[in-house]
């Protein structure tokens, strides 16, 4: 099926002493990471964010896949990645952020750090706890695309949820919470104060479960969800390059 204009995949091969796995939201696609990943590319690292399976597509599309099709994208990106860097990173927004918890938590030390976007692991609504049975009759809901602040920034996602696919996410999300105690990595983890589609008990619960010494949360004051495209966009750069630079050298 044909991928939207602007929502292809991207890479960057630098130095091949760190490299960066980038993993975009939820209905989203890669354009919400161009800008970080530039960005990180013009530090020199090595850079890779691969399109999610039913993603950049149509919703109906990905309504037929689900969150072992999304983990299995980026589990073979960071494969690939760790064999020609010698540290590597994984950055996530949004559900990219639960999916670079699921890596930490089977990965372990092989992965020397994450940084966290506004990360998903539950949901307060409500009808969330129906998902199992809504996804047998109803294929889609309003979008929850371009929660962003900075006027003129839009995200390039679905104007649809497939439900069937939120249910699997729902899934990954039990398995991730379950699991938060195995993430022993260094954390940075921004958390926008206003955020229309994450609640902020998410960073709450991803910041008290994992198990880490090395754990930092940053509050941004001037985005909603995809602060990768807002107007934090230059505090989640910089500091990410920061991150990785001091548990490089360290290395």
């Amino acid at each position: 099926m044909p991928v939207l204009a602007g929502a292809e995949p991207f890479s960057h091969t630098g130095s091949a002493e760190a490299g960066v796995l980038l993993c975009h939201g939820f209905t989203g696609t890669p354009q919400s990471m161009r800008p970080w990943g530039e960005h990180l590319a013009e530090r020199g690292y090595t850079v890779s964010c691969p399109l999610l399976p039913g993603h950049g597509t149509t919703w109906q599309e990905c309504n037929r896949t689900t969150w072992t099709d999304w983990y299995g994208c980026v589990r073979t990106e960071l494969l690939r990645l760790r064999e020609s860097c010698e540290t590597v990173f994984v950055f996530g927004l949004s559900m990219g952020g639960t999916l670079a918890l699921r890596l930490a938590e089977d990965f372990g030390e092989q992965i020397a750090g994450l940084v966290l976007v506004n990360p998903s692991v539950m949901t307060m609504r409500r009808d969330a706890k129906l998902l199992p049975v809504l996804s047998r009759v109803l294929p889609s809901v309003p979008g929850i695309a371009s929660d962003i602040k900075k006027p003129g920034a839009v995200e390039l996602a679905y104007p649809r949820t497939p439900v069937r696919a939120a249910a699997s996410l729902a899934q990954l999300w039990r398995l991730v919470r379950a699991d938060l105690a195995k993430v022993t990595q260094p954390l940075l983890l921004f958390r926008s104060v206003v955020d229309h589609v994450v609640e902020p008990v998410n960073a709450r619960i991803v910041l008290e479960g994992v198990r880490g010494e090395d754990v930092t949360e940053v509050v941004l004051r001037d985005s909603f969800h995809v602060a990768t495209l807002d107007n934090d966009a230059p505090i989640v750069f910089e500091r990410s390059v920061e991150f990785i630079a001091e548990r490089v050298g360290s290395r």
